[in-house]
């Protein structure tokens, strides 16, 4: 009887599938849980799921029976094969009308793949990106769903139940059909990628520019958090920079191997950028600055080698200082967004996504990694104008990164003179810069491209002339 028939169903129980489980059965759902390891279901109904509204199966087929229709399953699998391996052992035993929910990161591509696919086989299939690590799954993550519009709407209830909640809202929408969800998931990693780095480079500065340590490091994020920075990943940092090794007594951040992995969700937006033609430079320098310090071994021998010849830097007013660098983080981050929600908008076009740029900002305000105060300011920015083109020539943009400048390129110049790499930074400066200039020095590689290519060249004196090809060798004087 359906009474005993559980409302959705979870496959993995990993931590982030744990987690979310138990977010789903805390708000009032009763949930079917399956893994691989039939051990593992064991221990999740024994321990965390112990007189929970929970029910343990071992196979594929019994998982699926023991939903209500239409059935509701999650997969927090690996991406890839695994994926579509889960996906395999269960549609056989379902039937038309149920969904299959993908919540891990998936490049969205194959999620476009398995939609239709899983469309043409009566089944619904949701691309899910869930933002927000291991507590957010278990406390309230942003969630963000596409595909079927209709199918979404039966799994609404239960994901604007367990997502995060703001002033607004639920930190949940329904983004767009077949892959939308995914590829939002992804430029928001890619985001991330460039404000954890854009985080590094201010920390790299204040620490070798102004010799500040960590503790009063951790004084100083404290305080940045409460005003224009305040995010998770600004909060996070303060607490890193006071936490103290019960070894040797030393900052447990100085004692970490300056070696930083990645999962792929930023490689896959620097291409997908690449391939729709939208500039992400700040999330670029980021990915490479990832990949040069993985190359440890190689940076330590070339420190042996290469000097550099660094010039010294008066820092002046300590507090003048640390507030320029605040500026030079805050306004390079709002070009690494400005490139994310850029690219965003291109996708909406391309993939016919309609996607509604306000509203992402808007769920991403809660439960996500790169959830910030700002966030608010950006969804403002496309209710103002839903069409802005950057957020650069928004009004209020404008007239903070206006305001930010000076202290901004002093703070590049800084790190430039000192020999210190600040690539994310200076991207969003070279960036910033490039986008405000009406003429730019391409001209140049155009006429280069013509002279050794015939590749055609259009006239500024003529725009409506259209492509021309000059002998550029028989003009010459």
């Amino acid at each position: 009887m359906s009474e005993n028939l559980a409302d959705i169903g979870m496959i993995g129980l990993a931590v982030m599938g744990s987690n979310l489980a138990q977010n789903i059965e805390r708000n009032g759902y009763t949930v079917s849980v399956w893994n691989r390891d039939p051990e593992k279901v064991d221990e999740f109904c024994a321990t965390v799921g112990a007189g929970k509204k929970f029910v343990g199966t071992h196979s594929a087929e019994a998982f699926v029976k023991s939903l209500k229709r239409p059935r509701k399953a999650i997969l927090l699998v690996k991406a890839g094969g695994p994926t579509d391996w889960t996906i395999d052992q269960i549609k056989q035993y379902m039937e038309p009308g149920d969904i299959i929910i993908d919540g891990g990161n998936a490049f969205f591509h194959d999620t476009i793949r398995r939609e239709k696919a899983l469309k043409a086989e009566g089944l619904n299939f949701i691309g899910s990106g869930v933002s927000g690590g291991e507590e957010g799954a278990l406390w309230g993550p942003s969630l963000m769903p596409g595909g079927d519009k209709e199918a979404y709407e039966s799994l609404r209830p239960i994901w604007e139940a367990v997502a995060a909640k703001v002033d607004d809202g639920a930190c949940v929408t329904y983004i767009g059909p077949d892959g939308a969800g995914h590829f939002v998931k992804m430029v928001h990693n890619g985001i991330e990628y460039g404000d954890m780095q854009l985080i590094a480079e201010a920390y790299d500065i204040l620490s070798r520019v102004g010799g500040i340590g960590a503790s009063e490091l951790g004084d100083i994020f404290n305080e940045w958090n409460q005003g224009s920075l305040q995010s998770f990943l600004i909060e996070i940092t303060a607490q890193i920079f006071k936490a103290v090794d019960p070894e040797t007594g030393k900052a447990l951040v100085d004692l970490v191997m300056d070696k930083a992995g990645q999962k792929g969700t930023g490689k896959w937006t620097s291409e997908e950028a690449l391939e729709m033609g939208i500039p992400v430079p700040t999330i670029q320098a980021s990915i490479d600055a990832r990949v040069l310090s993985s190359m440890k071994e190689e940076r330590v021998e070339a420190s042996k080698i290469i000097v550099g010849v660094p010039t010294s830097v008066e820092v002046g007013d300590k507090k003048e200082f640390i507030k320029a660098v605040h500026d030079a983080l805050y306004a390079s981050k709002i070009c690494s967004y400005a490139q994310g929600m850029a690219m965003l908008a291109q996708a909406s076009k391309t993939y016919n996504w309609n996607l509604n740029l306000g509203e992402l900002s808007r769920i991403w305000k809660g439960g996500c990694i790169i959830r910030a105060q700002f966030l608010d300011k950006i969804k403002q920015a496309y209710h103002r104008r839903a069409d802005l083109p950057n957020l650069l020539v928004d009004p209020d943009f404008n007239a903070w990164m206006t305001d930010a400048q000076a202290n901004w390129r002093r703070v590049v110049s800084m790190a430039v003179l000192s020999g210190i790499p600040t690539p994310s930074m200076s991207a969003s400066l070279s960036y910033f810069d490039s986008y405000r200039t009406a003429d730019l020095p391409q001209n140049l590689t155009q006429a280069q491209r013509d002279f050794f290519g015939s590749h055609t060249y259009e006239r500024k004196d003529k725009p409506e002339g259209g492509f021309v090809h000059s002998e550029w060798k028989d003009l010459i004087k």
